[in-house]
């Protein structure tokens, strides 16, 4: 397995460093496009704010209608969703973890999150 530009005394293989950056990249991709969707996956009429009966606090603010999720708007977070689980298992199960020492391993796992953090 060949070692890619790993933080010092983690010298991690070159396809667990590139699942780790796609990761990331597939959790920014997933996060951006939940934000444009509506509120709720379903259609639903939304609800009134409730105010304090005497103060007149709100105590809960209002929600608007959601039209809930077209079928494509469904379809691409499904997708996000299966590639980011998809990789998150590539990441956790890569054989390298079998190799890294019993009390190292939070300290490696921080490190390729680490690397990964700097994906575009």
């Amino acid at each position: 397995m060949p070692k890619t530009d790993s933080p010092p005394g983690h010298p991690f293989p070159d396809d667990l460093a590139q699942a780790q950056r796609d990761l990331h990249r597939a959790q920014a991709d997933h996060t951006a496009n939940s934000r444009t969707l509506p509120w709720s996956a379903e259609p639903h009429p939304g609800w009134p704010a409730e105010v304090h009966s005497v103060s007149g606090a709100v105590l809960s603010p209002a929600r608007e209608a959601s039209p809930g999720y077209t079928p494509g708007q469904r379809a691409e977070d499904d997708r996000l969703r299966a590639l980011v689980l998809d990789l998150s298992e590539r990441v956790a199960t890569h054989p390298y973890w079998a190799t890294v020492e019993r009390g190292e391993t939070v300290a490696a796992r921080q490190a390729l999150k680490a690397l990964g953090a700097g994906a575009p």
